[in-house]
């Protein structure tokens, strides 16, 4: 039985591409290993959505294909948004890889692993929109959590962004597939549902009812067995009463949503063929604060668009000083060959932006020790995730906490230890940077 290693790059999403990947090379009789020195072959699916990621991901491919001179590696799959944007130059700059996958071809994969072995050159390059959204998963998260992909694509036309280029347009997945998967994941003891999509407020809106079917699906996935059900991502502008609503009234649905706004300036946002503006997202936030207690937000921001003016930014800082959003990402704006925005004039210099970066993370950081701060005395459920040996507490996350993108909290459980996956009740105490410190408590 061959043997075949795989690294995942990049977003939730792509991983979730992984997982489908995974169990149908594993359905086809292949080994999956974690040890790429005993591969047979190595995919690496890579994300290509910024420099960052692009640089990340070249040199991962590099590392992975020396296993050919020094492991048992027989060739090299390379998949994901990289290949589907950069596949001709990369067929000519890295001879190490021997077979392309793009975003259209994941079904292809079992062909492509096994050319890789025989040590062939091959390309899969299907449409983007050719490739199935259902299957079976080889899940890569713990037992606990999973993530569950309602859609595919993108049909925004943000100035800035290369996504609907690399994945095509938007793609709802059927609702009964969707609950089928649900049920399985349920069943299987997920405790944890993070939805995510490039949008899922536009969940519904392409298939032929032609609305918006996230409040819907939201109803039916509380009545399965989840104690949280996450939302990533809620554009501001498809945010509905009847969402609110829905968020509001579902115990299950954690109080924590992902909104990216990404500017406030209204000039800046129609540069970035965004809607809104800081009002109304003002308006929104304060009508969701009081319909949701407990709402702890997060926020995507971008900072030295071209032409963004020091007025621009300043009002940027404004709002977040005055609105307090409690989690907030902010990322240099990074011009992307094929984007729009990499074509207007004034450009700003690294310098400035690195600048206004700091300063927004400095603004941010004062708040996130106010909320920090807020949750000291308060007893919180933690969704236990192991054990730290250096600091000699066990961690997890509270519903304020997302994977990966947020804190932790570290707690002395005593004698009385958890289990990864169990849900336990915590006493806060007090705050260690982003993260909190405290004392599990006896359940009722």
């Amino acid at each position: 039985m061959p043997k075949l290693g795989l690294i995942s790059l990049g977003c939730a999403k792509n991983l979730v591409d992984s997982e489908h990947m995974l169990a149908r090379l594993r359905d086809a009789g292949w080994e999956i290993t974690e040890d790429m020195t005993e591969a047979d072959v190595g995919v690496v699916n890579t994300c290509g959505f910024i420099e960052a990621a692009k640089t990340e991901a070249i040199e991962t491919i590099l590392e992975t294909a020396q296993n050919k001179q020094t492991g048992n590696m027989k060739g090299l799959v390379v998949t994901g948004c990289l290949v589907q944007r950069y596949a001709d130059e990369m067929r000519a700059e890295l001879p190490e890889i021997d077979v392309f996958c793009g975003t259209g071809s994941y079904d292809d994969i079992v062909d492509a692993a096994n050319a890789a072995l025989k040590g062939q050159q091959a390309a899969y390059m299907a449409d983007m929109t050719s490739a199935a959204l259902d299957g079976s998963r080889d899940r890569l998260t713990p037992s606990y959590t999973a993530y569950f992909k309602i859609a595919e694509g993108c049909s925004n036309t943000c100035a800035y962004c290369i996504i609907p280029k690399l994945r095509g347009r938007y793609r709802s997945r059927e609702m009964a597939s969707l609950l089928e998967e649900a049920r399985a994941l349920s069943d299987a003891g997920v405790k944890e549902l993070i939805v995510i999509a490039q949008d899922i407020t536009k969940y519904g809106m392409d298939l032929p009812e032609h609305k918006r079917l996230l409040p819907e699906l939201l109803r039916e996935l509380c009545k399965m067995d989840f104690t949280w059900i996450r939302l990533h991502y809620l554009y501001p502008d498809q945010i509905t009463d009847e969402l609110i609503d829905v968020i509001a009234d579902e115990p299950k649905i954690v109080k924590y949503l992902d909104i990216p706004l990404q500017h406030v300036s209204k000039r800046i946002l129609r540069a970035m063929h965004r809607p809104g503006d800081g009002a109304e997202f003002t308006r929104l936030i304060e009508d969701m604060r009081e319909r949701i207690p407990g709402l702890v937000l997060r926020t995507s921001l971008i900072v030295g668009l071209p032409g963004e003016t020091e007025d621009e930014f300043a009002e940027l800082c404004e709002f977040l000083q005055n609105v307090g959003i409690e989690r907030v990402g902010v990322f240099e704006y990074s011009p992307e060959e094929g984007t729009e925005a990499a074509e207007l004039p004034d450009q700003i210099d690294d310098e400035t932006k690195q600048n206004r970066r700091l300063i927004v993370e400095e603004l941010q950081s004062g708040v996130l020790d106010d909320y920090n701060t807020s949750r000291h005395g308060e007893v919180m459920q933690v969704l236990c995730e192991g054990f730290d040996e250096e600091q000699g507490l066990w961690y997890g996350r509270t519903y304020a906490d997302s994977v990966e993108v947020d804190g932790h909290v570290y707690f002395d459980a005593a004698d009385n230890e958890p289990a990864e996956g169990e849900f336990v009740s915590v006493l806060i105490t007090e705050s260690l940077g982003p993260d909190l410190l405290g004392v599990r408590q006896k359940e009722a």
